[in-house]
């Protein structure tokens, strides 16, 4: 079993930056690709980022390309997302996850933080 337990989020203004955590706890994450996902009032769960399990090969969605970066840190059993340029319409609850390959959809992936809020003003 692995414990996700992220942090970082909050209130920021738009244009403005956030860097999310995520601890994990129980097992290492250095065997599992690692995932950031985001779910808006309302609407589905939806990828954000994920990162494999050395660190080596990541993937973004359109709507963050450039503007976000997915990190890790397996020594220290822990995953990052860096949020520049933040715009309204990322405000979201964010969620990390861990899975055994680096994948878009949300099923792929096994175990799951509680998720931290990150607004967005205008």
């Amino acid at each position: 079993q692995v414990q996700l337990v992220e942090s970082g989020g909050g209130l920021v203004q738009a244009g403005g930056s956030l860097r999310l955590s995520c601890a994990a706890s129980g097992r290492t994450i250095s065997t599992y690709a690692m995932g950031w996902f985001r779910q808006a009032p309302g609407k589905e769960r939806r990828f954000v980022a994920h990162i494999s399990w050395s660190g080596i090969s990541t993937d973004y969605s359109d709507s963050v390309k450039g503007r976000f970066t997915i990190s890790r840190d397996n020594a220290e059993n822990k995953l990052y997302l860096q949020m520049n340029s933040l715009k309204p319409e990322d405000t979201a609850v964010y969620y990390c996850a861990a899975g055994f390959r680096g994948a878009t959809m949300s099923r792929e992936y096994a175990y799951w933080g509680q998720g931290t809020q990150v607004t967005v003003s205008s």
